[in-house]
């Protein structure tokens, strides 16, 4: 992309989704996710309606009466985005793509997060680790992020959810806030393992972004059909209520598959659809974690 194109592009989604942040996520974002990060302040003596779990035994020991640990919320957190560069981003059937709607809630995430002086970091992932960009604050490093997100280019077509968990889990040393962006056709499959062991030591967040022609085929007849993760190309005839019915029924057995690992995982979760309003979900989602 010429850097001209680049910098006009980069320009509008700053301007739609830094408004965003400010205006409507500012509040959502910062109870949503506050107090995942807890600093040992000082300690008192116990009062009638403590967590014995806060006590302080050593302390209690010492002056032969019951003690507790105090803590304050740490202010600054790490934001991690993990997100996907694989083929099958490059769809879209009404007027955007789906990469096109990942990058947006990706820049809204980043610029939410900098209001709340927090550090905003990226992993983009294929099937490999594409690029890793480490956290850190301010303007200049989130238009930098916004100018990869639009005109990177990955090595890979292919996805492995579960290499970018276990990446991220083993990268970031500190407990993070991570949001898995993804429209989560994953030809591994399996990710809940990997996906669990993350969710221990950070606080992952899946959006999962799909076009609803992902859902069911039109009766359109004979078509050819490309998958864009692996080049392989294949003819069906859509016009075959067998072969309908099937690609349907593969369509929710994969969702529910996904949304059983994010269950089990105890993963907070959103999918959304390219057509639909993001900002909509993304506050019911920051809503359930109030």
């Amino acid at each position: 992309m010429e850097t001209s194109e680049l910098l006009k592009k980069v320009r509008r989604i700053e301007i739609k989704t830094r408004g965003l942040s400010r205006n409507i996520f500012a509040g959502q974002y910062h109870s949503a996710f506050k107090g995942r990060g807890m600093a040992f302040s000082e300690v008192r003596e116990y009062q009638y309606g403590d967590d014995i779990r806060d006590i302080d035994w050593n302390v209690t020991a010492r002056y032969v009466r019951p003690y507790v640990k105090v803590f304050e919320e740490e202010r600054e957190l790490t934001v991690m985005l993990m997100v996907d560069v694989s083929g099958s981003r490059e769809f879209g059937s009404v007027n955007v793509m789906k990469k096109e709607v990942m990058t947006e809630i990706a820049a809204t995430l980043a610029f939410s997060a900098i209001q709340n002086n927090d550090k905003i970091g990226v992993i983009f992932f294929s099937d490999r680790i594409e690029k890793f960009i480490p956290p850190q604050k301010g303007k200049k490093h989130i238009l930098y992020i916004i100018r990869e997100l639009i005109d990177f280019r990955p090595a890979d077509t292919r996805t492995d959810i579960g290499q970018v968990l276990k990446y991220m889990t083993n990268a970031i040393k500190k407990r993070c806030t991570a949001f898995l962006i993804s429209d989560f056709i994953d030809g591994k499959g399996n990710f809940k393992d990997a996906l669990t062991i993350a969710n221990r030591k950070h606080d992952v967040v899946a959006i999962q972004v799909y076009d609803r022609r992902e859902t069911e085929l039109l009766a359109v007849g004979l078509m050819k059909i490309k998958d864009a993760e692996t080049g392989g190309e294949r003819w069906i005839d859509s016009s075959s209520a067998r072969v309908r019915e099937a690609y349907r029924g593969w369509w929710e057995h994969r969702q529910k598959e996904m949304n059983d690992s994010f269950k089990k995982s105890r993963v907070d979760a959103v999918s959304i659809r390219t057509e639909d309003d993001y900002v909509m979900s993304l506050m019911t989602l920051f809503g359930k974690r109030n």
